[in-house]
């Protein structure tokens, strides 16, 4: 807790403030924009980016992780308040804020608990091909709001604006950077005004709608938003506690692992060092925070980190500095935000939204695993056919259900002796030789009741096509661990055996495993004997053929 604080250094200053200015320039527009992607009023998502990125600073282990609002929770977050109460009213409130408060809970007991090893069963083509799926709901909800009007219907002046600012920005981002390099301006600061395009394309909006008729044509802003600091929020729903668990928890795990994603990409530039299960009291904490300050679900966004961490930030006090930031724009007169054009705000999403589109992990995926590709491709269809809540438990299920799949067959290779050597390698993949009266198996993987049945079954398989081989050799190099099921499964095989007079031997049993299995009688009761390497095994069991 605040172990930055007390190593800070004054040369660190500049970059966090130049940082936390940045990034509250950033946040004003795009706090307002995913608070309606969560069917909130706009001023919540500017609450939700004040209390919690302070309280992450205490608790969280990332030194550039922004933590806030962000479009995926927020989806997420609409898809479960949205059937319970109507967009923008206050029950919708009381709602997010309660689903902040359980997915808080869910974190901060997850991190006294030590459970920071979750993040690892969540793959990275599952977690894409969610991104994707989520970022294609989220742009194609924001379409009626872009035109001004339900679809096929098109309010002209709105859509005008909408589609003129969605192109001012796309080209922005694809070549605002590159042109400000070209006229001289530093790459760093080139690439920080790119990213503050939506500010300034809003800032347009605002005074569009001051100077000219358009609220009078009919085009939408955001309307009154109230000045002050959030109040402490304690208000709740209780008929709804039992309908926002299960919710809450999978908001929890995705705060998780959207935040763990990010923040791990930026620690390794700096060679920084996250510890997951403080990032898990950190979430929650700021979830915590979020719904007592009147808030929403929160979590560390990779976008915008980027943006904090490229422009200068060193430590979490750039974070402190935006939060302050952001809370003196509420201070101050709020009436130009009135103004704010919602075709503005909704082309700030979509453009936020399709620079989640990174189809690079399913051309991979698809070139190394397909099993991968359609796990993204399954989970992308399940977002866009099933809702977001079937998505990540589609995601989850595959990931989970791949490792089981992969784990229950394991690898295992013949080996065969490399002439003129004591290498044995897989004779499938090197001109290596064997000999007709022993077989030698490597196992590449820890025996465990999910795959024993397969490897006995391999075993039998190899026996029945060796028959004239009297010893059996399991190469044990890349077994970290026996289960109780897989032991009692050697120990019948050794009984199988022995029936049938083939000796059954043990080689290159790593120290861990034997020390288990001297707890157990399989070492004494061994048809056979231990061997430290291949070679060894190769060497006395010819050689005892041969006397014999």
């Amino acid at each position: 807790m605040l172990q930055w604080l007390k190593h800070y250094r004054r040369d660190q200053l500049p970059g966090d403030i130049s940082a936390g200015l940045v990034v509250a320039m950033m946040m004003i527009p795009q706090g307002m924009a995913y608070a309606i992607v969560a069917g909130l009023p706009p001023v919540v998502g500017i609450y939700a980016s004040i209390v919690p990125p302070i309280v992450y600073a205490l608790f969280g282990s990332s030194m550039t992780q922004s933590v806030g609002p962000m479009a995926i929770i927020s989806l997420m977050t609409a898809a479960v308040i949205g059937p319970l109460a109507p967009a923008g009213s206050a029950l919708a409130g009381v709602l997010a804020a309660q689903l902040a408060l359980v997915s808080g809970a869910v974190l901060l007991l997850c991190g006294l608990l030590r459970m920071g090893f979750l993040a690892n069963f969540f793959s990275r083509p599952v977690m894409s091909g969610f991104t994707v799926g989520s970022a294609i709901v989220i742009a194609y909800d924001q379409l009626h709001t872009l035109l001004g009007a339900a679809l096929p219907q098109v309010h002209l002046p709105s859509a005008v604006l909408g589609v003129g600012s969605l192109v001012l920005l796309v080209l922005a981002r694809q070549y605002l950077s590159a042109l400000l390099k070209r006229c001289g301006v530093p790459a760093v600061a080139a690439d920080i005004a790119a990213k503050l395009a939506p500010m300034m394309v809003v800032l347009a909006g605002i005074a569009l709608m001051s100077c000219t008729s358009l609220a009078e044509m009919g085009v939408r802003t955001t309307g009154l938003v109230p000045a002050g600091l959030p109040q402490l929020n304690l208000a709740s729903s209780s008929q709804h506690w039992g309908v926002l668990l299960q919710p809450g928890l999978l908001i929890g795990f995705m705060v998780f692992l959207l935040s763990m994603s990010g923040a791990q990409a930026l620690a390794l530039k700096r060679n920084e060092k996250l510890v997951s299960n403080h990032e898990l009291v950190g979430l929650g904490a700021a979830n915590v925070a979020s719904a007592l300050s009147g808030g929403f679900p929160v979590t560390g966004s990779l976008s915008r980190s980027a943006v904090n961490f490229a422009a200068g930030a060193n430590t979490p006090l750039a974070s402190l500095i935006t939060a302050v930031l952001l809370a003196c724009a509420l201070l101050l007169p709020t009436g130009w935000l009135a103004l704010l054009p919602m075709p503005v705000l909704a082309a700030t999403i979509i453009v936020a939204v399709l620079g989640m589109l990174e189809m690079g992990i399913l051309r991979t995926a698809w070139e190394y695993d397909r099993g991968d590709a359609l796990a993204w491709v399954a989970t992308c269809l399940g977002v866009l056919v099933m809702g977001v809540e079937a998505g990540v438990i589609i995601g989850v299920a595959l990931s989970m259900g791949t490792l089981i799949w992969r784990a229950s067959r394991p690898h295992i290779a013949v080996l065969g002796r490399i002439a003129g050597t004591e290498h044995f390698r897989n004779i499938e993949r090197y001109p290596a030789e064997t000999q007709p009266e022993f077989l030698m198996l490597r196992i590449d993987a820890n025996l465990f009741f999910g795959n024993v049945e397969a490897v006995n079954e391999r075993i039998e398989c190899e026996l029945a096509t060796h028959q004239s081989a009297r010893d059996l050799v399991l190469v044990m190099s890349a077994v970290s661990s026996i289960d109780t099921t897989a032991l009692m499964a050697l120990a019948e095989l050794n009984q199988s055996m022995k029936r049938r007079a083939i000796g059954m031997h043990l080689a290159e049993v790593k120290g861990p495993v034997m020390d288990r299995l001297r707890n157990s009688t399989l070492l004494q009761q061994l048809n056979g004997k231990l061997f430290l390497s291949a070679a060894n095994a190769s060497d006395q069991l010819h050689s005892s053929r041969d006397v014999a």
